[in-house]
């Protein structure tokens, strides 16, 4: 038997559908307020960051810069340096801890897991001396050493590795310094 009509009941599910959509609003405005909060701390902490417009009016996602990304954006690193600073921080992170051995408790001898963790102890140790190569080349510089290891293998840009301005524009120049050496050696090639 079909309901009786009610008038009330469209007006009801048009406020219902209107306060759904209000609250929505609401939300997405809460959230790219916190979204704007974040990223304003982080670049003032001296993150890089960038909206991906995707071809939309609207910003997209925001991502992170990397330190090398950043200065090859500023056009203050060459195509080589950025590659020989990117291998560094592949092998920096690789040798100090990125790649971690994990707890062998779990190893079943036989199953072929053990095989996993001698090759990634193997992978590590490679990774290793290909940094300890890296850092040959800088011929034990500590400075120089120091500016690879924050901004290519912890992939910070120099204003968050420095307290100041000044301190970031002097590490800049270490590292710029320092993937000039890396890069002029042709043993590099086999590293």
């Amino acid at each position: 038997m079909p309901r009786p009509y009610n008038p009330v009941r469209p007006e009801r599910e048009r406020l219902t559908q209107l306060d759904r959509q209000d609250r929505a609003r609401c939300e997405a405005a809460a959230v790219a307020a916190g979204v704007a909060e974040s990223a304003a701390l982080s670049r003032a902490r001296g993150a890089a960051l960038v909206a991906d417009m995707g071809g939309q009016r609207r910003p997209g996602p925001i991502r992170r810069l990397t330190g090398l990304d950043w200065l090859a954006r500023k056009g203050r690193l060459t195509p080589a340096q950025k590659r020989v600073g990117e291998r560094y921080g592949q092998a920096w992170r690789r040798a100090e801890g990125a790649a971690r051995i994990g707890s062998s408790l779990n190893l079943v001898p036989g199953a072929g897991r053990d095989h996993d963790a001698l090759s990634a102890g193997e992978a590590r140790a490679a990774s290793m001396r290909r940094l300890a190569a890296y850092r040959a080349l800088l011929k034990g510089q500590g400075d120089m050493v120091a500016a690879c290891d924050q901004i290519c293998g912890a992939e910070l840009t120099p204003r968050e590795a420095s307290a100041n301005g000044g301190m970031a524009a002097r590490l800049e120049g270490v590292l710029l310094v320092a993937l000039d050496l890396m890069c002029d050696e042709s043993v590099m090639a086999e590293v």
